[in-house]
């Protein structure tokens, strides 16, 4: 869970989210983006890589507007910015501008420590959004995500849950999502058990496994057999998404051995091994094709569509010719 400093006003000049765990920047993103826009409606928001944080481009963004308007400027990465631009920002800093909100995001290491300290002692609201290493804050990221939505979960089910998904937060925060959004009452271990143990899981996820393996004929036969036998679609699109998003998490790590990139991934060592194997053949394009497809038919399966089947099936077809787009036989 993303801890906060006790200045905890999203509408603050300055906000600093540190750390390297993607789902709790973005959400630190998202409450001052929020806020703003509850705030004033029509409040601009700037995204920016530090590619796109020049010498002087603070300055434009942040200059006084005639028409006054709310403005949030995002920059992430900050630890990345050139020498150059972090003197700008350090300016901004001895004197923000009003109706502005800078966001910072910076991961927290020794590189760009010099900007970090000076964001600090200006008085930066502080996110802390660390990676969560240990089983034991992964169990507790799952309770509160439960508390969140004012549902209740008994503790097997939360470890149960824990132990089915592993270690990546978003997908944890999405099966929390589902289960909420599918179960009345309190979940217990029995219900994520259906969902994500035993057969269910096992079917789901060999229809992903041939999927981004581009075997689409058998893909399509292990998702026939997974319907006929009283699997889920959701948990069929929840494992399309978990195994293409893997490709793409691999595919942009540095090379490595097994166990450092599974501490740099969150995922086991085992896993980066078939997922190795099941790369090959994929781009960049590829990948963002697949995703898309897989969210239609997320988007169909839950009564956006007429025929989950059918966005099933193309979803299956879409992902396989995804896996084979990089030229491979």
């Amino acid at each position: 869970m993303a801890r906060k400093t006790a200045n905890d006003d999203p509408l603050a000049p300055l906000t600093l989210a540190v750390g390297q765990e993607d789902l709790l920047l973005d959400r630190a993103v998202q409450e001052v983006v929020a806020a703003a826009r509850a705030a004033d409606a029509d409040t601009d928001v700037r995204d920016l890589t530090p590619d796109q944080v020049q010498p002087g481009t603070l300055a434009e963004l942040t200059s006084p507007s005639l028409f006054a308007e709310r403005k949030v400027v995002v920059v992430r990465n900050a630890h990345d910015l050139s020498a150059d631009t972090v003197k700008d920002v350090k300016a901004y800093l001895g004197s923000p501008a009003e109706e502005i909100t800078l966001v910072l995001l910076h991961a927290g290491g020794v590189k760009g420590k010099g900007l970090l300290d000076a964001a600090r002692k200006a008085g930066a609201r502080e996110v802390a959004c660390p990676k969560m290493t240990k089983p034991a804050d992964r169990l507790a990221f799952v309770r509160q995500e439960f508390r969140a939505t004012g549902r209740s979960a008994t503790p097997e089910a939360c470890q149960s849950l824990v132990d089915a998904i592993g270690s990546d937060l978003r997908e944890l925060a999405s099966a929390v999502s589902q289960l909420v959004a599918d179960v009345e009452g309190t979940i217990d271990e029995a219900v994520v058990g259906r969902y994500y143990t035993g057969r269910a899981e096992a079917s789901s996820f060999t229809v992903a496994d041939r999927a981004v393996e581009g075997r689409a004929a058998e893909a399509l036969e292990a998702l026939r057999w997974s319907l006929a036998t009283g699997v889920a679609p959701v948990l069929i699109t929840s494992a399309l998404a978990q195994g293409v998003r893997a490709i793409g998490k691999l595919s942009s790590a540095r090379g490595g051995r097994p166990a450092d990139l599974a501490r740099e991934l969150g995922m086991p060592p085992w896993k980066i091994d078939r997922v190795r194997q099941q790369m090959r053949g994929w781009t960049p394009d590829g990948v963002a094709n697949a995703l898309r497809a897989v969210a239609e038919a997320d988007a169909g399966v839950k009564g956006g569509g007429d025929d989950p089947e059918y966005a099933l099936e193309k979803a299956v077809v879409a992902v396989a010719r995804a896996a084979r787009s990089g030229g491979r036989g």
